[in-house]
């Protein structure tokens, strides 16, 4: 039985942080009794040389490293079925998620299954799978993010796409949170803008809902055990995560976009991406990732593009059910909130969440992913399936609101 006053907070056991924090990926390695590691990554990765980089370094570090290269954006279970297999037949002992947070998620499946064997779906939550726990940590995993948004490199989760189905899943275990996570901004220098802006959008949104979530000791009950050990709720630490990112975010994200060699503001945007996953990953989140999921299983849009035009939409719903925490948001973001009513101050949040958006070339309006109106009611329908992140909604939410909320998001009204 979960004591309902008790919280926690969890991390992985080392995170490094720097310009040149990469280096130390062969010590981390060898730190875990680690002789042979398999990289975890995409293509647009090994084209950049930054495998190579990883591999060299592993290398003059004695250790043995192989690379798995076939990651694609949202992968599918296939995706991860083929990264697990190769990594059994091969007996690593150590696997590197390098990249984005679809790389770093297909790496922390591999760990567990490399270890454990079974199928993906004995792992996903029901009624898509059996909701098999893992009974301990798997090999090594080591995260080392090339992108600044995800917050992967600090979660316990995955996300799986199934195409056939139109549904994105996932699994949410805290065996699965990486041993050590590296943030070297270095590695983020030179992205493209479309993936800087949705990235950091993506950032954002953990860090908010993270803030604005229920506390721990205001929880709704959820529906399952399992769901409820998910969701521990907003307590201090995660707050100082929290509020820092969204500052960090504010100050540094339309910089990075605008300018893929700013250093300064690619490690303020690593820092944000760092915070945030740490903040969301203990708080929890709200209605704006659960309202993603059918988006992205049936649309195929971008999780950062998704989140990102969907956030505003909730933060006027939510702001709400708890004004003062988005008045919060409103004042970090730099608005000038002073003789405001404390509803005025909340909804220069949403003022605030989409001019960033828009001055960083995101939409405001679903249509342009093909969604119609008449989409409102099976998405809603869709969205209402993810309980594990509805419970933690600052204000009762139900099929109604997230259908006139999806309606709002189609019609880009705000």
């Amino acid at each position: 039985m979960l004591n309902e006053t008790v919280w926690s907070f969890c991390i992985p056991a080392t995170i490094k942080f720097g310009e040149g924090a990469v280096e130390e990926i062969g010590y981390e390695v060898r730190k875990l009794n680690g002789s042979k590691a398999l990289i975890v990554t995409d293509a647009g990765i090994v084209e950049a040389g930054i495998c190579n980089k990883v591999e060299t370094i592993l290398r003059d570090s004695g250790v043995e490293v192989d690379a798995w290269t076939k990651v694609e954006p949202e992968p599918s279970i296939d995706v991860f079925a083929g990264c697990c297999q190769y990594a059994r037949q091969k007996g690593f002992d150590s696997v590197i998620g390098l990249g984005g947070g679809s790389s770093i998620d297909v790496a922390k499946v591999a760990s567990m299954l490399t270890k454990y064997g079974g199928d993906i779906l004995d792992y996903i939550a029901p009624p898509t799978g059996k909701g098999k726990k893992y009974p301990a940590p798997g090999i090594t995993m080591i995260a080392i993010p090339t992108t600044s948004g995800t917050g992967s490199e600090v979660s316990p989760a995955a996300v799986i796409s199934l195409p056939e189905q139109k549904l994105k899943v996932g699994i949410s275990d805290n065996f699965q949170r990486p041993d050590v996570a590296i943030v070297d901004p270095l590695l983020t220098l030179g992205l493209p803008p479309n993936v800087t802006a949705a990235s950091g959008m993506d950032a954002l949104a953990h860090a908010i809902e993270a803030y604005t979530t229920r506390r721990y000791d205001q929880k709704i009950k959820p529906a399952t055990p399992a769901e409820r050990a998910i969701y521990n709720g907003t307590n201090n630490l995660t707050d100082i995560c929290a509020m820092e990112s969204i500052g960090l975010v504010s100050r540094y994200l339309r910089r990075a976009v605008n300018n893929g060699y700013d250093i300064e503001a690619r490690r303020g945007m690593s820092l944000a991406s760092l915070l945030a996953g740490i903040a969301f990953t203990n708080a929890g989140l709200t209605a704006v990732h659960a309202m993603t999921f059918p988006v992205g299983g049936e649309f195929h849009t971008a999780h950062g593009i998704t989140v990102a035009l969907l956030l505003p939409y909730v933060m006027q719903f939510n702001a709400k059910g708890d004004a003062s925490r988005f008045a919060d948001i409103a004042r970090i973001m730099g608005e000038a909130i002073q003789g405001l009513s404390l509803k005025e101050a909340a909804r220069k949040a949403v003022f605030a969440v989409s001019e960033l958006a828009l001055d960083i070339g995101i939409p405001l309006s679903l249509k342009g992913f093909g969604c119609k109106e008449s989409d409102a009611p099976h998405l809603a329908e869709g969205a209402m399936k993810i309980q594990r992140l509805l419970v933690g909604n600052p204000r009762r939410i139900d099929l109604k609101d997230l259908e006139d909320i999806f309606l709002k998001a189609i019609k880009g009204e705000i």
